[in-house]
């Protein structure tokens, strides 16, 4: 029997995560320090036979190396998430990506070391390509951060010290690393608390407040169904070719924030309208943004035949359904973005 060991999986990506390796028979081991997601994310499988759940630290060696001791993979999920986290805690999202990805690739290269082939899913994210102007964004295409005085760049770098960290176990002791670089992945679970934008328009327009986007609106991202996503996972992860390799994850149809908004207040309630507030009011004067954010997903699509199998709309209506039935037994789940 397989053992996958998830980081995060008590968090929206990885609990879902968790969901789909018990379905194919895995036996899954989670750690999570529940500070950005909930072990409620688990109430479907937290009894089942096949998981043993810590709640704990990625950072604690000890129990890191408890769990990694007879894994056949492990999918580091944990990390710091939301704009508005990275805005207010740059030094807990520096160390937080990048400690915790060195601590489990030098636990994974000792085991790779004494025989052991254990295969390392790293969930990155499309922040690594920061601001590069180009409108369609290649796994091999140039980083273009702001300047370090932006502390809106400290994830996107941490992540990208992150990737080269994992490529070198890979080139130096052939431990089997994939990276995933994930791009908006929406769905039930995910909460709008820490900034993600489509569960934090449905939350206000549930309530009967005003959408707020953030400068004109016009900022274009792509929003990849979580199922799809972990499907993607998966199949990466029994994909040889992909060994070593970095992969865009997510959808490729660009959608502005302002429509966004708009389709959401369709969905939920039409006599609202939408709120304009600047980023410096939202995130400070320094905050800096990236105007378009859009993937080629060519080598994923010919490397597993990645499709995308939800529309927004259909993303959309899913996740106002899901947060209707919160709402209405009074429970707001707090979830990994």
């Amino acid at each position: 029997m397989r053992h996958s060991l998830v980081t995060g999986g008590a968090g929206f990506i990885g609990s879902h995560l968790v969901e789909a390796l018990l379905a194919r028979g895995d036996r899954v081991s989670v750690i999570d320090d529940e500070s950005t997601g909930s072990i409620d994310n688990l109430s479907a499988v937290l009894h089942h036979p096949r998981l043993i759940y810590s709640k704990g630290s990625v950072a604690d060696e000890a129990l890191v190396r408890r769990l990694a001791a007879d894994a056949d993979d492990v999918y580091h999920l944990a990390a710091a998430v939301g704009v508005q986290l990275i805005a207010q805690s740059p030094i807990h999202t520096i160390e937080t990506n990048i400690y915790t990805t060195e601590l489990l690739l030098r636990e994974l290269g000792r085991l790779t070391a004494a025989g052991r082939n254990v295969k390392f899913f790293l969930a990155s994210s499309s922040e690594v390509y920061g601001k590069n102007p180009k409108p369609q964004w290649t796994e091999d295409d140039d980083l273009v951060f702001g300047a370090t005085t932006r502390p809106r760049w400290s994830y996107g770098a941490s992540k990208a010290i992150d990737e080269f960290l994992a490529l070198a176990y890979w080139r130096e002791r052939r431990l089997p690393v994939v990276i995933g670089r994930f791009f908006n992945v929406v769905g039930p679970r995910q909460t709008g608390a820490y900034g993600m934008v489509l569960p934090r328009l449905i939350d206000a327009a549930l309530a009967g407040r005003p959408p707020v986007v953030h400068d004109d609106g016009l900022q274009q991202r792509c929003f990849a169904h979580v199922s799809d996503v972990v499907r993607a996972v998966l199949d990466l992860m029994d994909c040889p070719e992909a060994l070593g390799g970095v992969l865009n994850v997510g959808s490729d149809q660009p959608v502005n924030i302002l429509e966004l908004a708009r389709r959401v207040i369709a969905a939920v309630n039409p006599s609202l309208a939408v709120e304009f507030v600047s980023y410096a009011r939202a995130y400070g004067e320094d905050f800096e943004d990236c105007r378009r954010r859009v993937p080629n997903l060519s080598r994923v699509r010919a490397m597993i035949g990645y499709e995308i199998r939800y529309g927004l709309d259909a993303i959309i209506r899913e996740l106002v359904e899901w947060k209707k039935g919160k709402l209405a037994t009074g429970h707001e789940a707090r979830d990994e973005g």
